[in-house]
């Protein structure tokens, strides 16, 4: 496996990166900053996962929500 030291991202899971923005904001604030259905309509962690994981632009959205927030 290779290191990436300037990649901030590396070594954070995708579920660690949403229980952080969910615990920060909620979820209410995060269907706010990020329009997607996962975040608005009954939200729950599993679901939004499930959605992020297949879903890159979506993923790309809440992956720099995430850095900003940091």
């Amino acid at each position: 496996m290779e290191e990436q030291p300037n990649n901030p991202l590396h070594g954070v899971k995708l579920a660690e990166i949403l229980q952080f923005l969910v615990a920060m904001y909620g979820w209410e604030a995060l269907g706010e900053r990020i329009n997607i259905n996962c975040f608005k309509s009954n939200p729950s962690i599993n679901s939004s996962l499930k959605f992020l994981r297949k879903t890159q632009w979506a993923r790309d959205k809440v992956e720099k929500l995430y850095l900003d927030s940091i």
